[in-house]
């Protein structure tokens, strides 16, 4: 038996043991195995450079109580009592699809049979709650889901708009999982292209605050549902008790570096130190050879470590003097010795079990939804450290650092963390390396893909605004009447129209709206044309935006190939705004 202390493969902190309940699949061994032989060399020498302290135990959740916290984390957690009130989940639980609704009801057997055996009352029965799935949200089963075999060289389509689950349902129930589809794709990284429906495509940073807070319990559902159709099972550790540090830098927890930041600096969304570390690099260090792999001094290292913490704030630390090597070492380091991974630890078991997954487009699927579900510091931390990794491969002839180098060094420091416990099977720690490494490259390559909001999401958060404005329009008789005389003269005004006329907003740009006449044809980017000729030259970055005045939400930014007509007919009511992007400031 192998002794992970004294073994030069030693993984002693890596929680890579898959929490899906099933094993690797002869289609997996083969996939890692065919990683065309590449060295793990970088990856071992990433392990013994860090210097973990010992795993903390993991308790385990007794029956039920895992799918308690599920249902919480899903937003259904009235569901748990002997009676759901009439409140968001209910209205929740009408967008689902039929997976998604199997999915909370499998979670609800559980739980139920816990009940039983302490002898209190079953909770109810997701059918009798919502009844039967509408058929505008389950989509068709007839639909075309035939799956041609994989050509590396050829691009294929990313479908999204319908559920990942529903598409998996159909696949099996066709059989069309078949040896072809479960191809040994080796290092070849399949190109997939999204296509653009008349709608567009939505982007995360897209839709409003307001909305996007729906995305996670919808993307965790459907994630539950995916799994249950793979026949996995999706598990989760407990979330890590946070200690307090006196330190203001390493080892504090996101959020709370965060909330420092933007005391000095107002919307930062990605902690200030790591933006220097990693605008250090992009400056002096993409260049260098061994970039990330070539470890810094241990000793200047932490001295670095310490001068940071006493002056990084006053800007006295001078990043000139600080050697390459020893700042991407600084970064691995802040990486690391985060208190709860960076990748959190709750899903962190998740986001390694990926590899498991047999189909390339279902490994995909599921991590664009375990992306969706990261709290939102998290995911603007990891996309800004991918789009640095990306900028690393991007110089590869200089730099010696291809896609699987990068990958095999950051993905020790992603994935092992001193709070998590370590079950690794024996004799399977190449392979479960490999495959932690197999995710980062997934991450790094198809980072476009893997943050975008799939339309079906997009789809049920409008249901559930549309859901939740109904019940709020119609409880005040005043409201009613006067949604009731807006509609009418809104009718009267289409009547004597031969197009449809919509007013689009700029009150920032221009005195009156701006009357637009709608047909087939008209896009965003027409509409924002006719504003860009004069304000792009006063260096305005603008982006069109929508505010569903009538449904309580907030703005979602369109893409510019969204056809307008289509959007009016899904929603009617909208108001339309063009406005500066909040993201860029207003430049002089």
């Amino acid at each position: 038996m192998c002794s992970l202390i004294n073994c030069p493969c030693r993984m002693s902190q890596l929680p890579l043991k898959s929490p899906l309940a099933s094993p690797v699949s002869e289609g997996t061994n083969s996939r890692v195995e065919s990683l065309d032989n590449l060295s793990m060399d970088s990856f071992w020498l990433e392990v013994e450079n860090i210097k973990q302290s010992a795993e903390a135990e993991q308790e385990e959740c007794s029956l039920g109580e895992a799918e308690a916290e599920w249902l919480q984390d899903a937003g259904l957690s009235d569901l748990l009592g002997d009676r759901a009130s009439e409140n968001d989940n209910i209205v929740l639980l009408s967008t689902l699809t039929k997976t998604q609704a199997a999915a909370v009801q499998r979670r609800l057997d559980t739980y139920s049979r816990s009940r039983r055996r302490k002898n209190k009352h079953p909770v109810r029965d997701v059918r009798d709650i919502f009844g039967v799935v509408s058929s505008e949200v389950c989509w068709s089963e007839t639909q075309d889901y035939s799956c041609p075999v994989r050509n590396p060289g050829k691009e294929e389509v990313f479908n999204m708009d319908v559920a990942y689950s529903e598409q998996a349902a159909v696949l099996l129930k066709g059989s069309f999982l078949s040896e072809s589809r479960k191809l040994k794709d080796g290092n070849a990284l399949t190109k997939f292209k999204i296509p653009k429906g008349r709608l567009g495509v939505t982007r995360i940073g897209d839709l409003s605050a307001q909305d996007m807070k729906k995305i996670p319990t919808l993307a965790l559902i459907e994630l539950t549902a995916l799994c249950d159709i793979l026949g996995f099972e999706l598990k989760r550790n407990k979330a890590p008790k946070l200690k307090t540090t006196e330190k203001r830098l390493f080892g504090v927890p996101l959020h709370t570096l965060l909330e420092n930041d933007q005391k000095l600096l107002p919307n930062t969304k990605v902690p200030l130190l790591l933006q220097a570390l990693l605008s250090c690099l992009e400056k002096r260090g993409l260049e260098t050879e061994g970039i990330l792999r070539v470890s810094g001094s241990q000793t200047r290292i932490k001295s670095l470590e310490q001068k940071l913490e006493r002056d990084f704030y006053t800007g006295l630390f001078r990043w000139d003097e600080v050697h390459q090597n020893d700042v991407s070492g600084l970064l691995k380091r802040f990486i690391r010795e985060l208190p709860a991974p960076l990748l959190t630890a709750e899903y962190l078991p998740a986001f390694a079990a990926v590899q498991s997954i047999p189909d390339l487009k279902q490994r995909l699927q599921a991590l664009n939804l375990l992306i969706l579900i990261l709290p939102e510091p998290n995911r603007n931390t990891l996309k800004a450290l991918l789009e640095f990794l990306s900028k690393v491969v991007a110089r590869e002839n200089n730099n010696k650092m291809n896609l699987w180098n990068v990958s095999t060094v950051m993905a020790p420091n992603l994935f092992m963390h001193k709070g998590l416990p370590n079950k690794i099977p024996e004799g399977k720690e190449k392979q479960l390396a490999e495959g932690a490494a197999d995710v980062v490259r997934m991450m790094i390559h198809y980072q476009d893909l893997l943050w975008t909001v799939s339309s079906f999401l997009v789809a049920q958060v409008r249901k559930l605004n549309e859901s939740n404005s109904k019940r709020y329009q119609f409880c005040d008789k005043r409201i009613k009447n006067l949604l009731r005389k807006i509609h009418a003269d809104k009718d009267k005004v289409e009547k004597n129209q031969p197009s449809k006329i919509v007013k689009v907003h700029a009150s920032l740009l221009l005195k009156d709206s701006l009357e637009v006449h709608l047909n087939n044809a008209t896009r965003v980017a027409d509409v924002l044309r006719q504003f860009q000729k004069n304000l792009c030259q006063n260096g305005w970055n603008i982006k069109c935006f929508f505010s569903e005045s009538l449904v309580l939400t907030g703005e979602h930014c369109l893409d510019p190939d969204t056809y307008l007509l289509d959007l009016y007919h899904i929603n009617p009511h909208a108001e339309w705004i063009i406005k500066q992007n909040p993201s860029y400031p207003r430049m002089f």
